[in-house]
Order: structure tokens, then sequence, then C-alpha cells
């Protein structure tokens, strides 16, 4: 007998006609029944790591901060999807049907895909409809995050001009040799692809045919790209040389598809003055973590062994919250509804999400985190990648007047974390005295070396980050001469326009400089020989470094959505 839903309707398909907040909790209920605890495997060489550090410094105590399991979490009700939307619903259920139909083994892809769109319309609709709530009253977090958090620069929409498909494109180049890799998105998934690579060939390398999301995913290029004929084509590779990453891709490409169409819609609204949207959004820690999931799982494909891995998915999950860091502002003036620091959440929960992903960044740094699982450098590439393109927040919104002192700075003594548990039973950060090494190796003493000879006054703070970095990754055998000239061009750049009054004009210049330094030097991070080492030094230092310019990007506050198009 057909079962009817708490409206009396008959849905055709169990999950297709779910409501918005239904679609929310089957979706972190998929979720969980999906997730595989941590392996013995990797819980053994993040012990070793630990121990390693431990020889390193004197017992301590520390400090613990708890970061709740999101999955577990209440979920807000969101408002039904409207006529368009549930239009938008139907053609979005048909093309899963065909995907599914032809390829059973993407079962669970879809139905997360679905899903999350449910969720998504809905979250839109009730944040243009629900009447915004008042401000809770609350007293300041004292925290040590919280007491660091920092006053956003102003900004204006003319700031973010170099982020627009339909304008100029970025400087950088991220493969010079290969025309058909000058996207920004694929020259970073090839780059992360071959650093996982190196010792176990999966095969995905260099598999640019499954990378239909880059059609689906910039206006410039689907203006100008036939994506039926594409999706026809790549539909045509499966039949003959089925992959099921491949097929993915194709659930992916209609997500994002799905997703930029209902951003549009909402957003025409606004502008049209049908609706006004507030520049928050209603999304809570659980409902924006399993948002991201459907994007993320096949943005960084990961063997399907290790798909639904908790690291890999807490590493999919904090490599959002990075990238929202850096795009908050430009995020707030489109409107976008999935960022992170728009969210409605306390601010002491997204300092939290912050400081984890810089707990990840610095486990990433050591040898031990890159051993067990497939899909390991993913943080540590996104930073640098972010970096070496010029969207980093480390240039654009970083570059603040004077630096604080790194004497008990929380963010300099927080501990290396995989943070696995972010989306299941949760997670603890620790802050506590970093350990330092004594003396450093010959490549990291050659860079102290040319820093104290040209940047005197910047001398003492990198030398004593390079300290840390080797107490973290062991003796760095990079290459020095590329390494140093991207480091003087961006970091040490970046702290030297932070001695003098602050000005935008000043970050603006560090951050173009910076991409066109990563359009010189970026093809030397593919070396099998020193890449993976000059990569884990320049994460280190533009991720987790002191001062601190990613956590610069965690002090933004809602004003108001203007609704330019830009990229999200």
């Amino acid at each position: 007998m057909s079962k009817t839903s708490s409206d009396g309707s008959l849905p055709a398909r169990p999950s297709a006609q779910l409501r918005s907040t239904e679609a929310a909790g089957s979706l972190a209920r998929l979720l969980v029944e999906r997730v595989k605890g941590s392996t013995e495997q990797y819980r053994r060489h993040q012990n070793a790591a630990q121990q390693r550090l431990d020889a390193l410094r004197s017992p301590h105590s520390g400090t613990s901060l708890q970061v709740e399991g999101a999955l577990h979490l209440a979920r807000p009700a969101f408002l039904p999807p409207d006529e368009e939307g549930a239009a938008r619903l139907e053609r979005l259920d048909a093309g899963l049907r065909v995907i599914e139909a032809a390829f059973p083994q993407v079962g669970t892809d879809a139905e997360v895909c679905r899903l999350t769109c449910t969720m998504l319309e809905g979250a839109w609709r009730s944040r243009a409809l629900t009447p915004p709530r008042e401000q809770e009253r609350t007293a300041a977090c004292a925290c040590p995050l919280c007491r660091r958090l920092p006053a956003p620069p102003a900004r204006t929409p003319g700031d973010y001009d170099w982020r627009q498909s339909a304008g100029r494109p970025l400087t950088v180049k991220t493969w010079p040799y290969r025309r058909e890799l000058d996207s920004v998105l694929t020259g970073g998934w090839s780059w992360t692809r071959q650093m996982n690579d190196l010792e176990r060939d999966l095969g995905h390398r260099h598999r640019f045919e499954d990378d239909i999301l880059v059609f689906h995913e910039y206006k410039r290029v689907i203006d100008t790209i036939d994506t039926t004929r594409l999706t026809r084509h790549v539909e045509d590779r499966l039949a003959e040389n089925f992959s099921i990453n491949s097929a993915r891709a194709l659930v992916s490409g209609l997500f994002a598809a799905h997703k930029r169409s209902v951003d549009e819609y909402w957003l025409q609204q606004h502008q049209t003055g049908g609706v006004v949207l507030p520049q928050a959004n209603p999304l809570g820690q659980s409902t924006y973590s399993v948002l991201q999931m459907l994007d993320c799982l096949f943005w960084h494909v990961a063997p399907d062994s290790e798909l639904w891995q908790e690291e890999n998915l807490a590493s999919l999950l904090l490599c959002r919250v990075i990238d929202d860091m850096a795009d908050v502002r430009a995020d707030a003036l489109t409107g976008e509804i999935s960022n992170f620091w728009l969210a409605d959440m306390p601010g002491h929960t997204k300092a939290l999400y912050a400081a984890c992903a810089i707990a990840l960044v610095k486990y990433g740094c050591m040898p031990e985190a890159h051993r067990p699982m497939w899909n390991t450098w993913l943080m540590t590439t996104t930073i640098v990648w972010m970096g070496l393109t010029g969207r980093h927040a480390l240039w654009f919104d970083g570059i603040t007047q004077g630096i604080p002192p790194a004497e008990g700075c929380a963010l300099c003594d927080l501990q290396p974390n995989p943070c696995s548990g972010i989306l299941t039973h949760g997670t603890s950060l620790t802050i506590a005295p970093r350990p330092t090494v004594e003396a450093l190796s010959a490549g990291t003493a050659e860079l102290s070396a040319r820093c104290r000879d040209q940047f005197p006054r910047t001398w003492p703070l990198f030398d004593a980050e390079l300290h840390a970095f080797e107490a973290l990754h062991g003796p760095w055998q990079g290459n020095v001469d590329s390494t140093w000239e991207i480091l003087r061009r961006t970091y040490i750049a970046a702290v030297e326009a932070s001695r003098a009054s602050a000005s935008p004009a000043r970050a603006r210049a560090v951050q173009q400089d910076a991409g066109v330094v990563g359009s010189e030097r970026f093809a030397t991070l593919h070396d099998p020989g020193t890449g993976r080492e000059d990569t884990t030094l320049l994460a280190y230092m533009f991720g987790c470094a002191h001062p601190h310019f990613l956590w610069n990007a965690t002090g933004y506050r809602p004003t108001g959505v203007t609704g330019d198009w830009l990229d999200g």
C-alpha cells in the first residue's frame, strides 16, 4: 500500500517531494549512515605525529575548545519552495533519473543532490520571506579566539572587479604549457590530483574529461560552450569507458547548474524589488555543513574506498570554510547563500570553524598526515593555489596596520589537528605553547639568511616561523630560489606593507603581484622532487604563520546585498 506524506499528497518518489526541512533532516541522516569512522592506520599515524611534537617541547598544560559534530545538531525550519522552485526541482529530478537509470552506482550521489537542492530552495525562500529576527543581545565572548576577531575593512563592489568572470581574467595561468588548462579551477584540480597521485596513481591525475563542472560553473564559459553537446559527449564517453567518478561528475554538474539557477532567481527578485534579501542567511552549523558535501565530493574526488571516510569529509568541509573566509565580502555583495560567515550561527561557532581550518593546515604540514589517505593534500594545495592566484585574503583583506604580538597568541599556539569528527562526534582544539626546533636545516637557513639581508625588520618574525615550521614538518628540502621568490613577493611583502598605514592600494599591489609570481613560478610546484616540499612551506606561511592575515578575513559583519554579478 502506498504511503502518503504529512500533507496527504502522494509523492511520485519517496524523496522527490520532501519539504525543505524534511530534506535537510533526511540529508543529515543519509550522511550519518554513510560516514566511516577513523581507521586504525590513520590513528596510528596521528599518534606518531603527536609523539614527535611532544619530544620537542617541555610538558605543558593547554586550553581546550570543543567543536560539536555538525550532523547531530538541530536544523532550522525552512519554507517549502514556491512554484518556480518546484518546477526547478522537477527538472532536476528528471535529469537525475536518467543518470540513475544509466549508472546505478551513483544512486547515493543522486539522492544527496536531490535532497541538497530541495533544502537549498527552501533556504532561499525562507531568507526572502521570513521577517528578520532581532539580533540576540549577548555578552561578548571572552574565549581566546573571539577576543582576536578583527574589525573588517570597508569594501565596495569596485574592490571585486578582478573576480568577475565577464571581466579581465586573472593574470595567473595555472599551467602555462597547456592552453586547455588555463582555467583557474581546472588547474587547481589537476595540481591536487597530481600531488595525491605521486605514490598511488589512481588514474585521476589527467582525467580532465571528467571535469564537466567547469562548464556549469562560470557564466563566461557557459555563454560560449554548448553544454548540451558537451554533456552528450561525456555520456557517450562514459558508455565506452565507464568510471564512477565520471558518472558522479554528471550528478555534480546538475547540482552546480541548479544552484546557480536558484541563486540567480532570488537575486533577480531582490534587484527588481520583489523581495528584500537580508545579507545573513538561515543556514545553521548543520545545514551549512551538509550543503557543502555534494559540491565537495566531486570537486575533490577521492577513491570510492575513502569517499565517505570522516577524515576525507572533514578536509572537504574545512577546505570550503577556508574558501569562504577569503570570499566572504564578495559573497556578501552578491548575496551568496552558502557562505560560511554569512550563515545564521553564533560568532563563536564561526571562530571555532576558522580555527579548525587553520589547525588542519598545520596538520597538513606534517609528513605523517599524508600517508594513510589519498586526498590529504587538499588543504595545503588550496591555501597555496589561492595565494598564487591573487584570491587569498592574505593579500586582499589582510593588509592591516600594525603587527600584533606573537607572545601568548592563541592562533600561533593552536595545535595541529585533523579535525576528523567535525561532522560526526565533534572535535577538540588545543591551545598550548608551540614546539620549535633549535637549529634550521640548510634550506630554511638559507631562506632566513636572505630575509635577514634584504628585509631586516621582518627577519626576526620570519626566522621564528621557520623554526616553528620545521618542528611540524621536519628538515625542509625544497627549491630555495623559487620558494624565496614567491615568499618575497607574497608573505614578506604583506608583512612589510602592514608596518605602514593601512592602505587598500597597498593591499591590491601585493595581491596583483601574487598573481604574477604565481604565473611565473606555479609550474615549479609540480616538480616531483621538490614540489611537495615547496607547497608545504608556502601553505604554512600563507595559512598559519604569524601575523595571521588569513584570520583577518573572519571579522566580517553583514550590511546589505547589492546583487552584483560575481563568481561564487
